[in-house]
C-alpha cells in the first residue's frame, strides 16, 4: 500500500490532502501539534499519527527518524504545516523573537523533513515530496509588495529549496518529485472563513501532485504550482 506522511495534517489543507489521499487508497501518517485533534483525524482516516513541534527542529528531528522506523520511508511527503507573522510585522517593526519563531517554523523545519525523511526517498529512487507554500512568497507580482516579511521571506525561502533541492536529485530523472504549492486564499484558521476557496479545492493541486502520471523528458518538478499550472516565482 501506498504510505503518506502528512504535516499539519490535524486540519486545514494537512488533513484536506490526507483525506483525498486516503480516498484514493493511501495509508496516512499525521504529523500535528494538536493531540485531540490529530487523533480525531487519524481515526477518522483509519490511519496514524504522531505529535511534533516544528518549533523544536531537534526533537522534530526525532519524531521524524522514529515514524521512518515504524511505518517504513513513505511513498508521499506532503509539508502543510506553517504559521502567519503578526499583522503589522514589518521589516522594521519584526522583533528577532517574531522573525524566528515565523523562519523556524516554515522554513527551517521544512529543511529539518526534507533532510530526514526524503534521504531515504532519494536513495530508494522514488516518492514525491509536496510542501505548501504560499503567492505571497512570490518574487514576481504582489508576493514581496511589503508587510508580513517574515511569513512572505520564509515561502519565498520555500520556493528556493524547492528548486535548489530538485535540481539536486536531477529534476526527477531519478524517481524523487519535489514541488511547491500555492494553495490560494483559502477557508483555514490561518485564511479565515470568509477566504473564497475551501480546504478541498486549496488542496485538489497538492494531491495531483502527489499522484501524477511523470515523464521526466516532459514533465516538469521543483517549480511553484497554482491550480495544476506553473506560476513564477
Amino acid at each position: 500500500m501506498t504510505l503518506a506522511f502528512v504535516t499539519g495534517g490535524s486540519r486545514g489543507l494537512g488533513l484536506a490532502t490526507a483525506a483525498a489521499l486516503h480516498k484514493d487508497g493511501v495509508e496516512v501518517v499525521l504529523f500535528a501539534t494538536d493531540e485531540a485533534k490529530l487523533q480525531s483525524a487519524a481515526a477518522e482516516l483509519n490511519g496514524n499519527y504522531r505529535v511534533v513541534d516544528f518549533a523544536n527542529l531537534e526533537r522534530s528531528r526525532e519524531v521524524l527518524l522514529e515514524a521512518v522506523e515504524s511505518f517504513g520511508i513513505p511513498d508521499i511527503l506532503i509539508l502543510a504545516h506553517g504559521v502567519m507573522s503578526e499583522k503589522m510585522s514589518k521589516t522594521l517593526r519584526t522583533t528577532i523573537e517574531e522573525w524566528r519563531r515565523v523562519l523556524t517554523i516554515n522554513l527551517d523545519s521544512v529543511f529539518v523533513a526534507l533532510n530526514t525523511v526524503a534521504a531515504g526517498m532519494a536513495e530508494r529512487r522514488s516518492g514525491r515530496i509536496v510542501i505548501f507554500s504560499a503567492c505571497l512568497g512570490r518574487m514576481s507580482g504582489p508576493g514581496n509588495a511589503g508587510g508580513l516579511a517574515p511569513y512572505r521571506i520564509s515561502k519565498a525561502g520555500v520556493n528556493a529549496l524547492v528548486r535548489n533541492f530538485a535540481h539536486e536529485t536531477n529534476l526527477g530523472s531519478r524517481g524523487l518529485l519535489v514541488d511547491a504549492v500555492c494553495p490560494n486564499h483559502t477557508r483555514t484558521d490561518m485564511g479565515g472563513p470568509d477566504a473564497p476557496r475551501s480546504v478541498e479545492e486549496g488542496a485538489e493541486t497538492a494531491v495531483w501532485l502527489a499522484t501524477r502520471e511523470f515523464n521526466p523528458e516532459t514533465d516538469q518538478t521543483g517549480l511553484l504550482w497554482e491550480d495544476r499550472n506553473v506560476v513564477p516565482w
